[in-house]
């Protein structure tokens, strides 16, 4: 379904005292890590609220299918829960997808933060929903991230402010400039959607790609793979991220100059966003303008609106 056809849902601004529920969508998490990001939450000022179940252990999956899915729901669901944060990702978001009340997340909407394996989530939650989530930082995450990170991901669900993201590592692969709404995650995930009911609308918007631990002829191929589906043709504008222990950095940029040659979009590489301890918080589904020339993706709007 395409999201330009829904009405785009932007969640409630938090404030100090909002119960933060917290979910396991994919794999098992580390538990010292997760107890040092749930006191991250806290000193933000936040509750977070840690439901039965989520410790559960199904293999690589942090549980049933089912149960994963259904604390979703709830949280969803749930009135005295204002937003919703990702213990880890790892891989299992995808099994959720059919099982998952959408019903009652268009009717209940609010944050929702997560990144990695749960690209899945915030791809799909906007593209039927039409609800803005949050790529950023999961509790397992927050334990090892800078202030900066920690920061932003306030600054995003929390404030009025907008959203500016700059980088001075950044590669201009295509000059130019151009704005639409954002689309940005995990390249193995996005391209796993692809040919299923689920798989998102590219057209019209500036996507933001990030990986980790993949060969360069890997992401030549998911690359090239998106591209013959035809994900690429009308984008607004593209970013390629961080591409953490995939190569050399000048592999992954000639991969990225070589299949977009003769694109008509700003094209932007080396921006420091996805599997970093700097992983900022970028909204899903709101608009921005991408100005290659000056290294720059600037939000429109707020992430959030007040109560």
């Amino acid at each position: 379904m395409n999201s330009n056809k829904k009405k785009l849902l932007i969640p409630a601004r938090l404030k100090p005292g909002d119960k933060i529920g917290v979910v396991a969508p994919a794999s098992p998490f580390d538990r010292k890590a997760f107890n040092q990001g749930l006191k991250v939450l806290e000193k933000m000022g936040f509750f977070p609220y840690v439901p039965d179940g989520v410790f559960e252990k199904k293999r690589y999956l942090a549980g049933t299918d089912v149960d994963r899915a259904e604390r979703i729901n709830s949280l969803f669901r749930d009135k005295t829960v204002r937003a919703i944060i990702c213990a880890r990702g790892g891989y299992g978001s995808l099994r959720l997808l059919t099982l998952l009340d959408y019903k009652a997340i268009r009717k209940n909407p609010k944050v929702f933060v997560g990144f990695s394996d749960v690209t899945a989530l915030l791809t799909v939650f906007y593209n039927r929903c039409g609800l803005v989530g949050f790529h950023g930082p999961m509790v397992t995450t927050l334990a090892t991230a800078t202030q900066k990170a920690r920061k932003a991901l306030y600054g995003a669900i929390a404030s009025a402010e907008k959203i500016r993201l700059t980088s001075q590592d950044a590669v201009v692969i295509q000059a130019g400039k151009a704005s639409g709404p954002v689309l940005v995650g995990n390249l193995t995930t996005l391209s796993h959607l692809l040919g299923t009911p689920f798989a998102p609308v590219f057209e019209g918007h500036i996507l933001m790609l990030e990986e980790i631990n993949e060969a360069s002829y890997r992401l030549d191929r998911m690359l090239i793979q998106m591209k013959l589906a035809g994900c690429f043709k009308g984008l607004a504008g593209l970013v390629m991220g961080s591409f953490k222990k995939c190569g050399k950095k000048k592999d992954v940029y000639e991969v990225a100059a070589e299949i977009f040659r003769g694109a008509k979009f700003p094209i932007l590489a080396g921006f420091d966003f996805g599997h970093v301890c700097g992983n900022p918080t970028i909204p899903v589904g709101l608009k921005a303008t991408l100005d290659a020339n000056a290294n720059l993706l600037l939000f429109h709007d707020a992430s959030t609106m007040a109560y």
